[in-house]
């Protein structure tokens, strides 16, 4: 699974009309106008960007997501409460925040732990872990998601099957990705390497 890298394409500053702005190159070749998020989320507050469009931003290009099937919904509701309940009070978690990985680049993971009282401007190495949850996107987030978080020095990243509740488990990152990666069926209790005191089994929630 572990393939070459490569976090997002530096932005290249050309001539735009009259001025010098920094562009992406679109996969046919046509330049693109990259974007920060400071100015997406200007344009969010202004209306130019309704409220309540997904994307993320990656490299400056805002990259549309597809819309979340029941049992994703029903599988991040039940972790959200387990977390809540049950991670110690060193810790917080919080679904799909705005991740900041860079100035032009964000993520929405479905789950984010971090340390308590330190969410803001938190960046991929102060991440305890990052939870995708799957279903249509599953390719998406076992492939380029976690070579990004990886390349952003998340340092674990736990990717779900919504169907299935197969979780692979991605740790230790590296300019290449993930040097361990390890799946998990159900039934296995698993336990984030950097959150002391937290397990969940995902058996739980079939019995839910």
């Amino acid at each position: 699974m572990n393939e070459h890298v490569t976090s997002p394409s530096p932005h290249r500053a050309l001539p735009f009309r009259d001025r010098e702005v920094p562009v992406t190159n679109a996969g046919e070749g046509m330049l693109r106008r990259a974007w920060t998020v400071k100015q997406v989320i200007a344009m969010n507050e202004a209306g130019i960007i309704d409220e309540g469009e997904r994307f993320e931003l990656i490299g400056g290009e805002v990259i549309p997501m597809n819309s979340k099937g029941i049992f994703h919904e029903r599988l991040k509701w039940w972790l959200t409460r387990d977390m809540m309940r049950n991670l110690p009070d060193a810790y917080h978690v919080i679904p799909e925040t705005t991740f900041c990985l860079s100035d032009d680049t964000f993520v929405e993971p479905d789950l984010l732990v971090y340390p308590a009282g330190q969410l803001e401007g938190l960046r991929g190495p102060d991440a305890l872990l990052t939870i995708e949850i799957s279903d249509s996107t599953l390719p998406y987030d076992l492939g380029f998601k976690a070579k990004l978080y990886a390349a952003f020095g998340v340092r674990e990243c736990w990717t779900i099957n919504a169907r299935t509740l197969t979780v692979t488990v991605h740790q230790d990152p590296g300019p290449l990705g993930y040097r361990r990666i390890r799946d998990e069926t159900v039934g296995h209790t698993l336990r984030p390497f950097l959150v002391e005191g937290y397990a969940v089994n995902l058996q739980d929630f079939e019995t839910a």
